[in-house]
């Protein structure tokens, strides 16, 4: 159960995670309370391909990855969900095993729910139902746009199209060189060499504080290039 003096932040957060939004508040405030929070430590699974899907949980703080593996070993980033993302929601709702591994980027913090609560919410508000399809379809075409990139973009479009997502609204990357080479399936070394070379072209500055993005326009033009060759 969810201590009672993070009831009201807990509350709060529910109703900015997609599909708990579309609840009423009377059920989010029932959810916040049968929730049981966990928290995982970066780089551990929050769950693996296979588990048995029992809960759904909410992001309320941090970061984690949907990953997969190929036949040979190596981790396949699929997506990162940042908060108030809705984790294992597919799982919950078809009652098979977890399609993913899903491990934390950095030490996160989630509320657990149940899947007897959760199907018991979602009967009782058939929109958020609709919420939950409309977020499941919006994923997968994510999934199937971040495949298409993986296998269409060369390793500058990649990069850059890496440096673009991560940094978002604002103009910095904290991520290291080898975390960003492990998100685009690259070495290190290629992604250092390719950095140094947008700093000698005046795109990016690097420095303690990360990557600063200089001229998003030019990152941007070349993704696109690399899409049309």
């Amino acid at each position: 159960m969810a201590e009672k003096q993070d009831i009201h932040a807990v509350e709060a957060a529910l109703g900015k995670a997609e599909l708990m939004a579309a609840l009423s508040p009377a059920t989010r405030t029932k959810l916040a309370k049968q929730g049981q929070p966990i928290v995982v430590e970066s780089g551990k699974l929050l769950f693996a391909k296979g588990d048995k899907g029992d809960a759904l949980y909410v992001l309320m703080e941090g970061e984690i990855e949907v990953r997969t593996s190929t036949e040979a070993g190596k981790d396949v980033r699929i997506a990162a969900l940042k908060p108030y993302a809705v984790i294992g929601e597919m799982a919950v709702l078809d009652g098979g095993v977890r399609s993913a591994d899903i491990a934390a980027i950095r030490k996160s913090r989630l509320l657990r729910i149940g899947r007897d609560q959760a199907i018991a919410a979602l009967e009782s508000e058939p929109k958020a139902l609709l919420k939950l399809i409309a977020e499941l379809s919006k994923r997968l075409r994510h999934a199937d746009s971040a495949l298409e990139d993986a296998h269409t973009l060369d390793l500058g479009g990649r990069l850059a199209l890496r440096l673009l997502d991560e940094a978002g609204d604002g103009a910095t990357v904290t991520l290291t060189q080898t975390e960003i080479a492990r998100r685009i399936g690259a070495s290190r070394e290629k992604v250092n060499r390719k950095l140094h070379e947008w700093v000698d072209e005046g795109w990016i500055n690097m420095g303690r504080a990360g990557i600063k993005l200089v001229a998003r326009d030019k990152l941007k033009a070349l993704i696109q290039e690399s899409r049309a060759t």
